[in-house]
């Protein structure tokens, strides 16, 4: 909206700092953040009546959990209110891939939503079935594909090489759909602990700020050897967002917990990044940025898997972080080391735009 005004005004004065994406990124940051910590009490209390109870904790889990019996859930709702406000007043609102990202934010935070919705009133674990939460998943993440494909060629890139490329043809729809949701549920298996999943999602957005930046100049781009896209660069302003809206969250999110994220924030922040990436044609960099979640993830298939096959368990519980908690480490323990890692892959995915 703004940027509309600026632009209507034609950028004259100060309004001239509108028309710089990294101004725009800056003052969405700030607004989703100071939006978020304002709004943030009010949510909280609303949760808390509403839901009476909060959300179910297992009684299988880790039982240093069971003291957070009566935490409400759905807290995602003031990441998604402040980061899609940020967003509407920054953005410039003719750019497919901003609104391409926005609807896999909405689509799957509304689908979390109806998930935690179901599990707080039958207070239950099932929530809604998975077969019904993929099929929604992946009608939203087919739509933003289509979105994001139509602006873009359909080239999977690989990292640590200039140019190189592998041609996917009609199958990148498919590919970008694939990913944008396994990516969701991969933030999604990750929130688990108080903060644990909220820093890493700020963390990969952060590194994600500087990668669409510099793929949407052509200029940058060029020297570094990455592909350039075209109004990605947009993209840069809706990192920043989710950093702004993540970190007002973490401050009512940090130990002990106000509130839990819930799949209505963890599946719309996860699908998000994984939209991002798509569109900055640096999915492989997102695995390795994202890498924690990957982990998170792998721990499940590979536990699963194993245990079907042998009866027998690799790790003490799954995802990972519960396995570290059975082996005696605190919660706070786990959870900062665990942004640590998110750190270094983050460093590590950043580098991979130099080594070409």
């Amino acid at each position: 909206m703004l940027y509309l005004i600026a632009q209507w005004l034609e950028f004259e004065g100060l309004l001239n700092l509108v028309r710089y994406q990294t101004f725009r990124a800056g003052a969405a940051l700030l607004t989703a953040l100071l939006l978020g910590l304002v709004i943030g009490p009010r949510f909280i209390a609303m949760l808390r009546v509403r839901q009476g109870k909060g959300q179910p904790i297992r009684s299988d889990g880790p039982q240093t959990h069971q003291a957070k019996v009566g935490t409400p859930t759905m807290g995602g709702l003031m990441i998604l209110t402040s980061l899609l406000v940020s967003m509407l007043l920054w953005m410039d609102p003719f750019n497919p891939f901003v609104w391409a990202c926005m609807a896999v934010t909405a689509g799957f935070g509304l689908i979390g939503f109806l998930d935690d919705f179901d599990k707080v009133t039958k207070r239950s674990h099932k929530g809604v079935s998975a077969r019904v939460r993929l099929l929604c998943e992946f009608a939203v993440a087919g739509v933003a594909a289509w979105i994001i494909v139509s602006q873009i060629n359909t080239n999977l890139y690989v990292p640590f090489f200039s140019d190189r490329a592998i041609p996917l043809g009609p199958f990148y729809y498919v590919f970008a759909a694939t990913f944008i949701v396994g990516f969701g549920n991969a933030v999604n298996l990750t929130d688990g602990l108080d903060g644990l999943a909220t820093m890493p999602v700020v963390i990969a957005a952060g590194a994600f700020l500087l990668i669409c930046y510099l793929v949407g100049r052509v200029d940058y781009s060029a020297y570094l050897g990455i592909p350039h896209v075209p109004g990605a660069g947009e993209l840069a302003i809706f990192c920043a967002g989710i950093m702004g809206a993540g970190l007002a969250f973490l401050w009512f999110n940090a130990p002990p917990a106000a509130v839990f994220m819930g799949d209505t924030g963890s599946l719309a922040l996860g699908g998000a990044l994984g939209a991002i990436a798509v569109a900055a044609h640096h999915e492989i960099v997102l695995l390795i940025i994202g890498g924690l979640f990957v982990m998170e993830t792998a721990s499940v298939i590979i536990q699963v898997f194993w245990f079907k096959r042998t009866g027998k368990r690799i790790f003490r519980m799954a995802p990972i972080h519960h396995h570290f908690e059975q082996l005696g480490w605190r919660e706070s323990t786990v959870v900062i080391r665990f942004w640590i890692i998110a750190i270094v892959l983050a460093v590590v995915g950043l580098a991979t735009l130099k080594l070409r």
